[in-house]
Formats: structure tokens, C-alpha cells, sequence
């Protein structure tokens, strides 16, 4: 992490701190203050409700309407372009956000694990989530509001409304966040690195949605596809129009197509997050590699390898090792591997906990040649399931009130999130996160041919972008 990523953090944790401190002062200092609403904001809120404004609502066109292929190079141009707008407190306010969503990951990712059993490979969005349910969060009003801002780690303190979330800042900070992870940096010969999403509103003809929800999502999902299709009569044929149309629009295939629509459904939300990182000066090995299952079964696959100053660290407490890899100036790919195959499990439980951080405090530079599995990996899972799994079944249920998504009564179905991640080489210049020496000392050899864990995050916020474990390479596209 780089210095000023460690300030930031070392920041936000100050604020935390101070929380109950200031609970018995004047002037109360809110822990997540660049997040909530500010006292110019409240009164401004207040005079509009008291003026009880009409918000614009629209229905949304039919799902067979002709729609643009969604077009990832100008996504990423806009983050980029939005990066280079940022001031000191907007990244302040993205490592608020990164330690909120880190925290959520970690715990989802847990749930996730034990569903996903002994899946071949899997990979896991926190941003998408937390993103998702910042949009909710942005449709909601009370008693629901109140319900999602704890569950996103925000206590409401009961100090009014400059204690309540803004949810526009939260969704604004998820872009910063995103803009970071493929921001360039002017450095010289680094790869690009895309990152795009995408939010499908799927609802029931006649459910008209208000303009300000839907154009609030747009720092975090800059394509949003509002449709309409017929979910009762046909629930089935409902969820394969949806697939063909994403499809379609993306040209992304995802290995969990949605299915099993809810007849009484009225909204469908639907994340979709698309990764693809070159590593700059890998190559991919001719011909296919073993890569090792367990200790008696392997599996031929394509291999990237490449040499650079990464850092390292050898747990021999724990058995297993973890090297970083630079992406770009502000991504850094995590990998750790378990020592034994079969402990796979058991250092997943252990690695992907609230100290991931301060574990990579342990890590050196090192010379070192890695060798890596060409990655295609697939992830999707139901939000809901999740939920219903954290003792909140009801949180997006039938009662829960959405009245700043549309007028009429939203029941909302599934909530899924879908995340591509690729992994490829980039021939040209040899990656380093230092000077080479002068004297280049021998390569340790760091060779990925048997399960491990992953984790991609930026930098600056420190956020968590995605998590996954490969145990299988060809399992997994």
C-alpha cells in the first residue's frame, strides 16, 4: 500500500475512534462525516419536502427495443476522465467507503465459500455489492433506508439527518474507487485495464421509475438499462429474454444465467462487472502446463509466466506464501497459495479476514519468476440468497419501502450479481514495483500450479475488488 493509502486509512480509523468521544460534545463529529449529509444539505432537504416536489417518472421501454452494444473503451475513458477531477477530500471519502466495503466483503465472502462448496473456481465483486446496495439504499425511505445504511456498516446514531447517509456521496466514492483502479497514472509501458459496469432494471409493464433514482446510479453503474417485459405469465421465458438481452448488449457470457423469476416480482436488479487485466511483461508459455487439482489429479492449462521485482513473503507458520503483482500504478493482484493443496480451506478461512491488510505488511521485494494460470473465471450469485443467509430475509421483501424507485408498490425478485474476470498476458516490458539492482540476483521461482486464493484492490482506498479462489483453471471458463 502506498503511504498515502496508509494516511487515509490511518484517517478514517481516527474518525471511528472519535465517535464516542464526540457522542457526549456540542458539536457532534459523525465517524463517516463525508459520507452523511451535511447541515446545508439537511436544510435544503427539509425546504424541498416541505415544497413536496413532483419527481419525474418514466416507463421503461420494452426489452425487444433496439439498444446500443455497450461500449467498454469510452467506460473506461470516463473514469479516467472523473480521476483526474478528484480533490483530497474525494479520496478521503473513497477510503471511507473502501474500509465499509472491505468489512461487507469479507463477511459475504464467508457466506459465499460455503455455498460454493467444492466449485472449481469462483470469483466475488465486494464493490459490486456494496454498489448494489448503495442503490437500494438511494431508492429507500424509512423504515428501510435505516436498515440498509447499518447493514452497509453506517450507524444512523439517531442524531437526525446529518447522521443519515447520503447515498449520492457513497455512489460517487464507489466511482472514485473504480476511476483509481484503471487510472494509469502517466506511468510508462503499463497495461490497461478495464473495468465496466453495468445495471439492468427489469421490470413489469406499467411500473414507472423516477428519474432521480435511476440517473443517481450513474457514478456507479455509468450504463444503466432500464426494460420492461411481462415477469408473471411466463417466468422462464422472462428470465431467457433478460439473458439474451444482456447478452446482447455486453457480448459478456456468464456461467449463471438468472433464472427462476418470482411471478409476483415487479423489479429485477441486476449487477454485471467486467474485468480484464493484461500483465505487462508475461508471456504465455507454449503449450499447456500441469496444473495440480490435488497431489494425484492434474490438468493441462495455459500458463503466463514473467520476471520481476514483486513482493513476497513465505508463511511458514501457515503454510502458504504471498506474492503482489502490480497491475498498474494503483491495482495490485494478491496471490496466495497454500503449501498442501488440501489446505485450501483452511487458509481461505484464515487469509480473507478483517487483518487481509495488515498481512501484507509482511511482504519484501523480491526477484522473482511467476508462473500463473491464464484466468477466465465467473461468479454470480442471488443478493437476496445472501441476505436470507444474514438473518435479513425481509430487508428487500415485500414490505420493505422503495418509494423513491417509483409511486407504486415495488416487490422486488431477484437481485443478481455477475462478475467476468479475465487475467491474460501483455508481452513488453518487464514489470517491477522497484528499481532493479544493479547486481540482479537469482530469480526465486514462484510457480501458481496448484489451487489458490486471489485478491485484486486498489491501492489509494485500499477497496477490495474482487476476491476469488482457482482450484481448477479450466473448471472455472
Amino acid at each position: 500500500m502506498t503511504p498515502a493509502g496508509v494516511r487515509l486509512l490511518a484517517a478514517v480509523f481516527c474518525l471511528l475512534s472519535w465517535a464516542g468521544l464526540a457522542a457526549g460534545d456540542r458539536v457532534y463529529i459523525h465517524p463517516f462525516h463525508l459520507l452523511v449529509y451535511s447541515k446545508s444539505s439537511c436544510d435544503q432537504l427539509e425546504k424541498s419536502h416541505a415544497e413536496t416536489p413532483s419527481h419525474p417518472a418514466f416507463a421503461p421501454v420494452p426489452i425487444q427495443a433496439k439498444t446500443s452494444p455497450v461500449n467498454e473503451e469510452a467506460l473506461r475513458e470516463q473514469l479516467v476522465l472523473a480521476t483526474k477531477k478528484l480533490e483530497a477530500e474525494d479520496k478521503m471519502r473513497a477510503a471511507e467507503v473502501g474500509m465499509l466495503l472491505n468489512f461487507m466483503g469479507f463477511r459475504m465472502y464467508k457466506l459465499l465459500g460455503e455455498a460454493w462448496g467444492g466449485a472449481a473456481g469462483a470469483v466475488f465483486s465486494p464493490t459490486a455489492l456494496f454498489g448494489t446496495l448503495a442503490s437500494f439504499y438511494l431508492g429507500a425511505s424509512d423504515p428501510t433506508a435505516s436498515r440498509l445504511q447499518v447493514f452497509l456498516g453506517v450507524p444512523g446514531e439517531n442524531k437526525g439527518c446529518t447522521s443519515r447517509l447520503d447515498g449520492h456521496k457513497v455512489l460517487s466514492a464507489l466511482q472514485t474507487i473504480q476511476g483509481l483502479l484503471v487510472t494509469q497514472g502517466g506511468a510508462h509501458g503499463q497495461a490497461r485495464l478495464l473495468l465496466s459496469t453495468v445495471v439492468g432494471l427489469f421490470t413489469a409493464p406499467g411500473l414507472r421509475l423516477k428519474q432521480p433514482f435511476v440517473l443517481g446510479l450513474a457514478p456507479f453503474a455509468p450504463v444503466t438499462l432500464p426494460r420492461s417485459l411481462d415477469l408473471s405469465t411466463d417466468p422462464d421465458l422472462a428470465a431467457e429474454k433478460i439473458n439474451r438481452f444482456m447478452q446482447a448488449v455486453t457480448g459478456w457470457k456468464m456461467n449463471r444465467p438468472l433464472t427462476g423469476v418470482s411471478p409476483d416480482s415487479t423489479l429485477l436488479f441486476n449487477t454485471y462487472v467486467h474485468f480484464q487485466g493484461k500483465m505487462k511483461g508475461f508471456s504465455r508459455l507454449p503449450g499447456p502446463q500441469d496444473f495440480w487439482v490435488d497431489n494425484s489429479t492434474s490438468v493441462a492449462v495455459p500458463m503466463l509466466s514473467g520476471t520481476g521485482t514483486f513482493r513476497h513473503w513465505n508463511d511458514a507458520q501457515n503454510n502458504l506464501s504471498m506474492t503482489r503483482v502490480p497491475l498498474s500504478e494503483n491495482a495490485c493482484l494478491l496471490l496466495i497459495q497454500p503449501h498442501c493443496p488440501s489446505d485450501l480451506r483452511r487458509v481461505e478461512a484464515l487469509a480473507f479476514q478483517h487483518d487481509f491488510l495488515m498481512w501484507m505488511k509482511n511482504l519484501s521485494p523480491r526477484v522473482i519468476r511467476l508462473t500463473i494460470p491464464q484466468l477466465v473465471l465467473r461468479g454470480s450469485y442471488d443478493l437476496q440468497d445472501l441476505l436470507t443467509q444474514s438473518k435479513l430475509p425481509t430487508l428487500l421483501g415485500a414490505e420493505a419501502n422503495l418509494g423513491k424507485i417509483s409511486d407504486a408498490s415495488v416487490r422486488v425478485g431477484k437481485v443478481l450479481n455477475s462478475v467476468l474476470f479475465e487475467l491474460e498476458a501483455d508481452d513488453g516490458e518487464q514489470p517491477t514495483e522497484s528499481a532493479q539492482p544493479p547486481l540482479r540476483p537469482e530469480a526465486l521461482e514462484v510457480t501458481m500450479n496448484t489451487p489458490f486464493l486471489f485478491a485484486l484492490y486498489e491501492r489509494d482506498s485500499a477497496a477490495l475488488h474482487f476476491l476469488g479462489r482457482v482450484t481448477n483453471p479450466l473448471g472455472t471458463a
